[in-house]
C-alpha cells in the first residue's frame, strides 16, 4: 500500500474528540494531520483555500486529502483555483476522499460560511472516491450521486449514517479506512 501523507480537512466547526477523523488522526499522526483554519464557525472560501493551497504548495511529496462536509466544497473550489494560485505547477494531490458532501447550493442550508456556493463541478484531476449516506439531512443521495458524477469520483454509499459526523458514533470507522485504502491501492 502506497503511504502517502493524509491531510485531515474538516467541515465547518472543525471534528471534535468523537469524530471519525480525530480518531484517525490519533491513531497515527505521523500519517495524518489535520489542517487548521483560522476560522471554524463562519470560514471563508477565500481564506480556506489559500490555507490548504499555501500548505499543498510547500509540500515536496503529493498529500492525500481526506475532507468532511463543507470541506469537500474546499477540495473542489482548491482544485478550480489552483491553475490561478499556482501558475504551472501541477496540483499536489493524489487522491481525495471526500464524506458526507453539504449541498451548499441547497436554499435551506445552514448560512454562516461565505462564498462555498456554487459547488464547482467539474472533474477533480486527482483519484477520488464520494461517501454518503442514505440518510444526510445535508444532501440526499442523488445529489450526492449528481457530484460524484460531476467530480469524475467513484461513489459509496454507506448506509443510514446521517451526515457521518460526530453524531454517526463511528469511532474509527473501520470502513472508512478501508475505502481510504482501496483508493490508494
Amino acid at each position: 500500500m502506497y503511504e502517502a501523507p493524509v491531510l485531515i480537512l474538516p467541515g465547518r466547526g472543525n471534528s471534535g474528540p468523537d469524530h471519525w477523523q480525530t480518531h484517525w488522526e490519533a491513531a497515527d499522526p505521523s500519517r495524518f494531520s489535520r489542517v487548521q483554519q483560522r476560522e471554524w464557525t463562519t470560514p471563508s472560501r477565500e481564506e480556506w483555500v489559500r490555507t490548504l493551497a499555501d500548505l499543498l504548495a510547500a509540500r515536496t511529496t503529493p498529500a492525500v486529502l481526506v475532507a468532511h462536509s463543507l470541506a469537500i466544497s474546499l477540495v473542489n473550489h482548491l482544485a478550480a483555483a489552483w491553475p490561478t494560485l499556482h501558475p504551472g505547477r501541477t496540483l499536489p494531490v493524489r487522491a481525495a476522499l471526500l464524506v458526507g458532501p453539504s449541498d451548499v447550493d441547497d436554499p435551506n442550508w445552514p448560512p454562516g460560511p461565505i462564498g462555498f456556493t456554487p459547488m464547482p463541478l467539474r472533474s477533480l484531476p486527482f483519484k477520488t472516491t464520494v461517501v454518503t449516506s442514505t440518510d444526510d439531512p445535508r444532501v440526499t443521495l442523488d445529489r450526492a450521486r449528481f457530484f460524484a458524477d460531476a467530480w469524475g469520483a467513484r461513489l459509496e454509499v454507506a448506509g443510514a449514517l446521517g451526515h457521518m459526523g460526530s453524531d454517526a458514533k463511528l469511532g474509527a470507522w473501520p470502513q472508512g479506512r478501508r475505502w481510504l485504502d482501496e483508493l490508494l491501492a
